[in-house]
């Protein structure tokens, strides 16, 4: 309800529904949403799901993350699964108002500690020339890891052994200059490399 009447105050003219675990939000966004404010900690699953859900069933939907989870792999899972925005809940409200309204001027709503670690993270790994010389399964891997699979469910999703896809990543890794899943989402994210489910 607090996260509610801040988006009340930075959208006067909206109809804001809330719902309070992610059984509920697959209900409520049934029809597609002008915008999600998505907590990550439910007390039925991650609130990944639903951004998982709104990227594929209602890709128009701006998804916002608003949670207190701000570690660097959260950030990444949720980056590299189209969310548009990472608001940290630690904020004051005020604060939280002002970065909402800035999606209506095409500002990402994203809080300073977590564009600060956006842009140390990028100068940190330098510029990335798009001649990564990954082979199309090579990419398919990437995607796949990046979208948080584990070795034996991305053996699951192509028809590989798990000794296999370990050595497509162990490539993936040297061809980028990386050793952990956490960049390797970073680096999907940033060659637009991302995994496409199947129509059910």
């Amino acid at each position: 309800m607090w996260l509610a009447q801040i988006a009340a105050n930075a959208f006067p003219d909206a109809t804001i529904e809330t719902a309070e675990n992610l059984r509920a939000s697959f209900a409520l966004c049934r029809s597609a949403p002008d915008l999600a404010l998505i907590d990550l900690c439910l007390p039925d699953g991650s609130g990944l799901e639903l951004l998982k859900h709104l990227r594929t069933r209602h890709p128009q939907t701006i998804c916002v993350i608003t949670t207190v989870m701000g570690d660097d792999g959260d950030v990444v899972a949720a980056l590299s699964h189209g969310a548009e925005g990472y608001l940290l809940k630690e904020q004051d409200a005020d604060m939280l108002t002002h970065q909402l309204r800035q999606i209506n001027r095409g500002i990402p709503a994203l809080s300073p500690v977590i564009a600060r670690r956006i842009m140390t993270h990028f100068r940190d790994t330098g510029p990335l020339t798009t001649d990564h010389n990954l082979t199309p399964r090579e990419a398919e891997v990437l995607s796949l890891i990046a979208s948080g699979l584990r070795n034996n469910e991305v053996a699951g999703e192509l028809g590989l052994a798990e000794n296999t896809v370990a050595g497509y990543i162990k490539e993936i890794y040297r061809k980028l200059g990386i050793s952990s899943r956490a960049e390797a989402s970073w680096h999907a994210t940033r060659m637009g490399i991302r995994f496409e489910p199947k129509e059910p």
